[in-house]
C-alpha cells in the first residue's frame, strides 16, 4: 500500500508525467488527415496553419534535414509545381502512440502519386512518422520523417 501512496503523491506533486491520453492519439490522427487533406488541396497556407511555427520543427526527407518551417514549406513548394501530386496515407495501417497528454507519435505507409497524365505517374510508397504536439494555438506537426517503404 505504501508504494502506491508514494506513485499517487509524486503524480499529484508532477515529479512523474501524467499517464498518456488515448486523446492525443486521435488529435495526432486528426491533425494529419488535415495535413494530408492540405497537401493534396495543393494549399501551402494551410500545410503551413498545421506545422509548429519553430526553427525547432524538423522534416527528415530523402536523406535530408530540414529546419524549421519556412525551409520546409519553401521545399514543399518545388514538388507541389508537378501536375499531379497526391499523397494517399493508409490510415487503416496507422498506429498512434500517445505519449502524454500533449504529444503523440504517428507512423503511417503512404503511396505518392507524382507526374504528369502526358509523361507518367509514378507512384512511391513512403513511411511517415508524424510528432505531433498541442500548443497554445492548437495541435501541431512539430516533426516529419519519411522514409522509402522497402516492405514490399
Amino acid at each position: 500500500m505504501g508504494k502506491y501512496l508514494v506513485i499517487a503523491l509524486a503524480l499529484v506533486a508532477g515529479l512523474l508525467p501524467a499517464p498518456a491520453s488515448a486523446d492525443s492519439a486521435g488529435e495526432a490522427l486528426s491533425l494529419y488527415n488535415r495535413f494530408a487533406a492540405a497537401q493534396n488541396a495543393h494549399d501551402l497556407a494551410a500545410v503551413e496553419a498545421v506545422l509548429l511555427d519553430s526553427p525547432q520543427f524538423l522534416w527528415v526527407s530523402d536523406g535530408m534535414s530540414i529546419w524549421g518551417r519556412a525551409a520546409t514549406l519553401k521545399r514543399m513548394a518545388l514538388f507541389q509545381t508537378a501536375e499531379i501530386w497526391r499523397v494517399d496515407p493508409d490510415l487503416a495501417a496507422a498506429v498512434a502512440v500517445p505519449v502524454d497528454e500533449r504529444t503523440a507519435f504517428l507512423h503511417l505507409p503512404l503511396t505518392l502519386a507524382i507526374g504528369s497524365p502526358a509523361k507518367g505517374i509514378d507512384r512511391v510508397r513512403f513511411l511517415v512518422s508524424v510528432l505531433c504536439v498541442e500548443t497554445a494555438e492548437g495541435w501541431r506537426i512539430a516533426a516529419l520523417f519519411t522514409t522509402g517503404d522497402k516492405s514490399g
